[in-house]
Order: structure tokens, then C-alpha cells, then sequence
């Protein structure tokens, strides 16, 4: 709901932004950081979203689409609500390519960050689940491909933090024809 909550306050921002999430208890921690009434939580799978075909000026995805069960399906499934012209982007963690980096990197996702994660929360497991789920997401080339074949066109991206994380942006083109 941060993403959400930013978007609803640009200024000139006249729309409804719909925050959706499979797990309902998210969305209600998430609603105690909004203020105003331009957002609208929704409590949905990202396979099947409870809105009708090209509703969507834009759709954004922040550092969830990789926990997602079936991660081709929730990228056609965002296509079909994008009006044509709207564009998709997703801001996700991925691997740095630089093995300096990526060695200090692995080094802190793998046993500070778990290590930190246990002791602010007591949980055995805290934070254990990130490097693997982080582990198993496609590269940036793979994540473009795979957005490209869902029939997103102009697809792009750009490495963040020394490849720590990567923004895609696809657009659904203005003739959308989708044959797959």
C-alpha cells in the first residue's frame, strides 16, 4: 500500500488506485498507512483479478510478483486488465551480476538479513524465505522475454542498486492482438 499511498497523493491525481493482494491480512496492515480516499483494496489472486478486461490506466507490482503461483498466468492476466496504451511495471528484487557485489550481497541475504530477521522477530525462520524466493525469479533478460511473450510490447528494464533490484516496464500496445 506505500506504492498506493504515493500515487494517490501526485499531485493532479484524479483516479482510483486498487491495491490488491491474495492475503487479506496484508491489505489490512497496509490500510492503516493510507490516508484519503483514492485507494481501494482488493483482496484477489494476481492469476484471476476481479476486474473487467482493459480497466487499468497502469498497473504496478513492487517486490510481490515474485512470490506470485504462476508467474506467466499473473503477467497475462495483467495485460487483459491494462487498457491499451497502459503500461505495466514491476520493481522486484533480482541477483547483481558483479561477483564483488553479488558476494557481499549473498553474504547479507544469506546470513545477516535471516540473522536480523530472527532477532527483531522471534521466528526461527524469519527473512529465510527471501533469498530463495529471490534465488528462483527470473534474470532481468528472462523476466523481459516472459513479460514480451504475454504480449506486452516496449518492454524494458533497468538494474537498481548495483543490480540489487531491476524496474520492467511493459505497455499493452494501442492494437492489442493477443494469439497465445
Amino acid at each position: 500500500m506505500d506504492v498506493a499511498s504515493e500515487i494517490s497523493s501526485l499531485p493532479g491525481f484524479r483516479g482510483l488506485v486498487i491495491g490488491a493482494d491474495f492475503a487479506e491480512p496484508m491489505l489490512r496492515a497496509g490500510a492503516k498507512k493510507v490516508t484519503g480516499g483514492r485507494i481501494a483494496p482488493v483482496t484477489a489472486d494476481a492469476v484471476q483479478l476481479p476486474l473487467a478486461s482493459g480497466q487499468l490506466a497502469g498497473a504496478i507490482v513492487a517486490f510481490g510478483i515474485r512470490n506470485v503461483a504462476g508467474l506467466e498466468a499473473s503477467l497475462r492476466e495483467a495485460f487483459r486488465v491494462l487498457a491499451p496504451g497502459g503500461r505495466f511495471v514491476i520493481l522486484e528484487f533480482s541477483t547483481p551480476r558483479m561477483r564483488v557485489v553479488r558476494a557481499l550481497y549473498q553474504t547479507y541475504f544469506h546470513r545477516v538479513l535471516p540473522l536480523i530477521g530472527r532477532l527483531i522477530s522471534g521466528h526461527r525462520t524469519a527473512y529465510t524465505y527471501l533469498p530463495r524466493s529471490v534465488a528462483n525469479f527470473p534474470v532481468e533478460e528472462e523476466l523481459a522475454k516472459k513479460m514480451t511473450d504475454a504480449g506486452f510490447a516496449k518492454v524494458t528494464w533497468s538494474s537498481l542498486s548495483f543490480g540489487v533490484a531491476a524496474i520492467h516496464v511493459g505497455e499493452r500496445p494501442i492494437t492489442a492482438i493477443r494469439t497465445k
